[in-house]
Parts: structure tokens; C-alpha cells; sequence
């Protein structure tokens, strides 16, 4: 039987984007919920690569502090190919501050500093009715039954969204790249000290960044291959395939991977973007409906910013919807609700174009076949 609820801001998706708008929203006085389809929280891929940016709405949320003090900050950057051995020194960070935090560490802290109840685990949304001409409500249906009418849906819910299929955006698209990811332990201190390293061999690129003085983060880029789907489920023929990738890089690196952390390795086989120009055409709301994080802007990695973009996005949201709520002859909330996304849509817009932008153009220098697919819309679409 059907049960309706209203509530004024419904999240989907209690990713790191999911808590950190909720987390916003709580600091700014307005209540929210979290509607997260697994049954716990869950912090996919072993780190996150935290970025000056990233750091400014940490501190904006109030949880900065305390993250710095499970994370070194990385000082300098080396760019090594390893066939001549030759040495290029990276700015990291554009000078500013840069740390690798594990994704456990800080959906953790986020979650720890919303209210009780915030977070509804085992909620799957089963589908969004969307009024964009009225000022009614709109409609989610929950698996249970259930029947919420918020004011305000925001999508959190990453590259596969059921939300940004509501709000008009294009499907995620995919780099014929794979990535390879983890966590290496060491008994005594470890050999990089607070530096970053990315090694290049034949288009294999590996990079650590260390996390503190006995754990490092690793991650590799590689060419997609036939059998990577079959690999990514079995974490020990994802070290063996790591292994296999490296074969004449150092043999220092080629211990950091045989000793990893087995449960901490991750393959994406299906490195997910959104094209830079679909962001330009698409409104990035509709009704009272909006996104954020990876299932508005879903980059891949090459430039580390989807999550500190992604908390951008939360601390701008809230700040507009903060703004805007309070609006006076307004007693349904919706006009005001719209302002708001409206304002959160204007501000966001160019910024996460131009980042998606340049994540693309970084990650089509080894992808031939996403900038011909790429090539091929931005023709149809100039000729329209």
C-alpha cells in the first residue's frame, strides 16, 4: 500500500556529492534527506585525489580540519618516462593545497556530521514524475510504495543517473581507456616522501601519491582491452594484469604493485564522461528537479577534479537554496525553489564546461576513438 511524505529537499544517491549537498544544506539551516538505493554506505575506488579547490569547500563545510590530519599534503610532482629515465618536475596543485584522502576517511566525516536519520539506506527510486509548467509538486516513487513530493530533487546519484535522464542531459559516454586503482602498505616508511609520481611507458601511465608516511595510492592508465570486463571482478588477475602492464618500468615500482592491498584494487573498464558541449545545451534543471557531482558533470579522472568539483556543487547549491527558500508570498516553496536553481545552474555552467573541457581534451590525447565519436556530434550539431 502507498504511503505519501512531503519533505522539502530529497538527495539521490549518498555518494560522496549525496552527503556533502546534505552536509551543506545542514550547515546552512535548511533539512534534507538522502535516499541511497545499497543497504550501507559505500566509497567506491580506494582515494580521491583532494584538490586546492576541493579543500575550499571542505572548509566551507566545517570538516577540513579534521581530514588533513589523516592525509599528507603533497609538495612537489615528477613526471618520469621510463624508457630514458629523464625527469620533468609537475606543479601540483597549481601551488596550492593537494592531499590524497581515502574515500572511506571522508564519507565517514560527512556522514558523521549530518543529523540523525539524514541518510535512508535501501532506498531505490523507482521513478520521477516531473511537473515543469505548474507549481505542483514532483513525485517519487520509492520500491516499498512509498511516495515522496519534494520541493526540490537533486541527483547525486553518479555517471549512470536516473535523475539526468529526467532533466534532459545526454547519456554518459566512455574512453576506450582503463583504469586500475590502489592502496600499497609498508611495514616502515615509504620511499616518496610528500611527493606525487607519474611514470610513462608506451601509453601506460602508473602515478602514487602517498597518503601518509606508510600508505601510498596508486592508480593506472592503460588501452582497454578485450578481457578487462572479465578482470575487473577478480582483484587478484587485476594485480597480475597490473603486473603484466608494467613490465620494464622500476623495479621499485613493480614491488609497490605486487604488494598492494588486494581488497583495495578497483578496474573501471568504462572510464564515463558527459560531453563538455552537452553541458552547454542542457539546462541543468528542470521543474524543481537539478543535479550534481558525476551525474552532471561525469569527467573521468585525468584531471582528479570530478570530486572536488563535485563539492563545489554541494556548497553552491545550498548556498542558492539558502537564498532563495525564504522568499516571502511563496507558501508552496516552488517559485522559490525554481530561483534557486535557476541561480545554481547560471553560477555552475561555465565553470564545470570548462573543467569537463579540459578533462577531455587531456584524456582524448590517448583516446583516438572518443574524439572521432566526439567529432562526429559536434558536426551533426553544428549543422542543425
Amino acid at each position: 500500500m502507498e504511503k505519501s511524505e512531503e519533505e522539502k529537499i530529497v538527495i539521490v544517491g549518498g555518494g560522496i556529492c549525496g552527503l556533502a549537498t546534505a552536509l551543506a544544506l545542514h550547515r546552512k539551516g535548511l533539512e534534507s534527506i538522502v535516499l541511497e538505493k545499497s543497504e550501507k554506505l559505500r566509497a567506491t575506488g580506494a582515494c580521491i585525489i583532494m584538490q586546492p579547490n576541493g579543500w575550499r569547500a571542505l572548509h566551507q563545510l566545517g570538516i577540513a580540519s579534521k581530514l588533513r590530519q589523516t592525509a599528507l599534503p603533497i609538495q612537489s610532482g615528477h613526471y618520469i618516462t621510463v624508457k630514458d629515465g629523464k625527469h620533468t618536475d609537475l606543479l601540483v596543485g597549481n601551488g596550492g593545497e593537494c592531499r590524497c584522502l581515502r574515500r572511506s576517511d571522508l564519507m565517514k566525516t560527512l556522514a558523521e556530521e549530518l543529523p540523525p536519520n539524514t541518510v535512508r539506506l535501501g532506498c531505490k527510486v523507482v521513478s520521477i514524475k516531473v511537473d515543469a509548467n505548474t507549481s505542483a509538486y514532483s513525485i517519487l516513487h520509492l520500491h516499498d510504495g512509498t511516495m515522496l513530493m519534494p520541493r526540490v530533487i537533486i541527483g547525486c546519484d553518479g555517471v549512470n543517473s536516473v535523475v539526468a535522464s529526467i532533466v534532459g542531459l545526454n547519456s554518459s559516454r566512455h574512453f576506450s581507456t582503463c583504469a586500475i586503482r590502489g592502496v600499497t602498505h609498508y611495514q616502515t616508511l615509504h620511499p616518496f616522501g610528500t611527493a606525487f609520481y607519474l611514470f610513462d611507458k608506451d601509453g601506460v601511465r602508473l602515478g602514487l601519491l602517498p597518503i601518509n608516511h606508510n600508505d601510498v595510492y596508486w592508480f593506472l592508465t592503460r588501452k582497454l582491452t578485450s578481457t578487462d570486463s572479465m578482470v575487473s571482478k577478480d582483484q587478484k588477475l587485476i594485480k597480475e594484469s597490473t603486473v603484466e602492464a608494467i613490465k620494464g618500468f622500476p623495479n621499485h615500482i613493480t614491488e609497490m604493485i605486487n604488494n598492494s592491498d588486494v581488497d583495495s584494487l578497483h578496474l573501471t573498464d568504462q572510464m564515463r564522461y558527459r560531453a563538455p558541449w552537452d553541458l552547454l545545451r542542457t539546462k541543468f534543471c528542470k521543474g524543481t528537479v537539478t543535479l550534481a557531482g558525476d551525474a552532471l558533470h561525469a569527467m573521468a579522472p585525468f584531471l582528479a577534479q570530478g570530486g572536488s568539483a563535485s563539492l563545489e556543487d554541494a556548497v553552491v547549491l545550498a548556498r542558492c537554496l539558502s537564498q532563495n527558500m525564504g522568499i516571502a508570498l511563496d507558501p508552496t516553496g516552488m517559485k522559490a525553489a525554481r530561483a534557486a536553481l535557476d541561480q545554481y545552474a547560471k553560477e555552475r555552467k561555465m565553470r564545470v564546461f570548462w573543467l569537463s573541457l579540459e578533462t577531455f581534451v587531456v584524456g582524448t590525447m590517448h583516446d583516438t576513438s572518443a574524439l572521432l565519436v566526439e567529432l562526429r556530434s559536434w558536426i551533426i550539431l553544428t549543422d542543425q
